[in-house]
């Protein structure tokens, strides 16, 4: 992950450092090049199916976190008019979830990787040499090879899935243009409002236990556009 961050400054780099003529800043389409902090919550927001022997394993006050990432974004807008846009987003984020409350510190998940498809409608305000936006729209969080914690594995629960499930995506930011060249630098921040379904299965495909997790992450981003 982190030489694919690496790559993606190297890029940014190679789009500033490209001849002002490739770019329009009237142009239609923009690129972003970021890096992006992922920061998901990845609490219990409720246990919907428990077998007895992971209950008692499970104790009063069960609980789950997530771990931050950062990854490299690409983002393709395209702008209808001057002041509205339409864009969406490419990138995987690897996660790993642990226990809080009275199973604290317990692996949980040990790998969880995630495709968050979004696509965002923005408006655009013309504030002089910046330009600041907000935006909404959907997004559908794909999880992809999730594993199964030493936990619940040591329980029989050895099989982890989680459910896609749509969600909402709000947005805002500014484009820092430099100068006519259709170049410029781009600071971004999203609040998903997103929820999962866990089921961790048996080797015979009996489920041990279910639970609905709020993420609810912040995605911030920094980087650099060129716009055609």
């Amino acid at each position: 992950m982190k030489k694919l961050t690496i790559a993606a400054a190297l890029a940014a780099a190679s789009m500033l450092t490209a001849p002002a003529q490739a770019a329009n800043a009237d142009g239609k389409l923009q690129v972003k090049l970021m890096v992006t902090g992922v920061l998901p919550d990845g609490k219990i927001d409720k246990i919907n199916t428990v077998v007895p022997a992971v209950a008692t394993a499970l104790g009063a006050t069960p609980g789950t976190k997530a771990n931050d990432n950062v990854v490299p974004t690409l983002a393709v807008e395209y702008y209808a008019t001057p002041n509205v846009s339409i864009e969406t987003i490419c990138c995987f984020t690897q996660h790993h979830v642990t226990g809080t409350g009275s199973i604290a510190g317990a692996n949980i998940a040990n790998h969880v990787l995630i495709l968050p498809a979004t696509v965002t409608l923005k408006y655009h305000l013309d504030a002089g040499p910046i330009k600041p936006y907000i935006g909404v729209g959907p997004s559908v969080f794909f999880y992809i090879d999730e594993k199964s914690g030493t936990v619940p594995t040591a329980l029989g629960a050895t099989k982890l899935k989680m459910d896609n499930r749509l969600g909402v995506a709000l947005q805002g930011g500014v484009d820092v243009p430099l100068g006519d060249s259709g170049l410029g630098i781009s600071l971004d921040a999203k609040k998903y409002f997103m929820k999962t379904k866990t089921h961790f299965l048996t080797a015979g495909g009996v489920e041990a236990l279910s639970t609905t997790h709020k993420l609810d992450p912040w995605v911030v981003s920094g980087g650099v556009y060129a716009r055609f």
